[in-house]
């Protein structure tokens, strides 16, 4: 029994590192292209963008909450930096976009925190916002394309290399690497978690939920408006109608890595690893060849609804989540 027990804990800790492993292994063994440098490194690149959303994602959720926003963001984002190239200034281009972003995940910030309504609520209305405004600012959809004087300049945002991997990548790995250790390290982190797992017991501790809830959609507008200054970077333009669905792919990201919906437990380790099952199972798609790309929506949803019946049982059984700590 004692053996049994021990196994079950290790797979319930590192059982989605086995299930990418498995996964990569299979595709490695259907598609021998698979392995090849490029073919990985377009799954990193490609993945790197929803995996800044996804981080993001993963403190929100943790604190109890959700975010339906962020693909709106995104896609705001990029329009903006279009739209504001003809001014000639990389400066600008990146930080209004940014700060926009910024400011409206801390109004979902506010509005869920100060005047209590639910995050579902809340960020549907900003994403119905952020959606309409980029819309309206390329007149109902039109891609705007990065003015030529900036053009190339601002390509090298997505499009540099570091020791032959592209620079999101890098990007994706710096922002992880700090989340995880303001997760671990800081008492930041240790409040997101304490809000998360029970909020009146929180507040009973002297802590503040309102602010640290405040704090991980204000970060959170923050990435996703990062996200679509890289996805503008290499498209070279901004596109009002992109990054849809994102949203929902975060959230599938963060509850395969092990993440709680309800919050509390979870972490950024398991998150990355729920981002790259995704891109794997993308990529796997793309290389069968015959099969449509909307397959990936409908894994990702069945996956998405194991793992939540999976936390569901877990928790009815006292046992916790798959989880990868930090």
């Amino acid at each position: 029994m004692k053996k049994k027990n021990l196994f079950y804990a290790f797979c319930k800790k590192h059982g989605v590192v086995f299930a990418l492993l498995a996964l990569i292994l299979a595709a490695a063994l259907l598609f021998p292209e698979f392995a090849s440098y490029g073919n990985v490194t377009n799954i990193l690149n490609q993945n790197s963008m929803i995996g800044i959303i996804s981080l993001g994602m993963t403190f929100v959720i943790l604190t109890g909450g959700i975010d339906l926003s962020v693909g709106s963001l995104a896609a705001l984002s990029s329009v903006l930096a279009a739209v504001l190239s003809p001014k000639g200034s990389l400066a600008i281009m990146i930080l209004v976009p940014l700060a926009v972003c910024t400011a409206m995940g801390l109004l979902s910030g506010l509005i869920i925190a100060k005047l209590q309504i639910a995050p579902f609520i809340a960020t549907l209305g900003m994403m119905m916002a952020a959606r309409g405004i980029a819309l309206v600012m390329t007149d109902g959809g039109v891609s705007v394309s990065v003015d030529t004087g900036v053009a190339e300049t601002f390509r090298l945002f997505a499009r540099s290399y570091l020791l032959r991997v592209p620079a999101p990548v890098w990007l994706f790995v710096l922002l992880l690497v700090t989340g995880l250790y303001i997760a671990r390290r800081t008492r930041s982190g240790r409040y997101v978690y304490a809000v998360g797992g029970n909020e009146e017991a929180a507040r009973m501790m002297g802590l503040q939920p309102e602010k640290i809830k405040i704090a991980v959609y204000t970060v959170n507008g923050l990435l996703a408006g990062l996200a679509g200054l890289i996805l503008a970077s290499r498209l070279g333009a901004g596109q009002p109608v992109t990054c849809d669905g994102w949203e929902m792919t975060a959230i599938a990201a963060t509850a395969i890595g092990g993440t709680l919906l309800s919050g509390g437990r979870g972490g950024l380790g398991g998150t990355a690893i729920g981002v790259f099952i995704i891109g794997v199972i993308s990529n796997m798609i793309n290389l069968q060849g015959s099969l449509s790309s909307w397959w990936q929506s409908i894994i990702t949803g069945l996956l998405l609804l194991f793992v939540v019946m999976l936390q569901s049982h877990a928790r009815a059984n006292g046992t916790g989540s798959t989880e990868i700590a930090g």
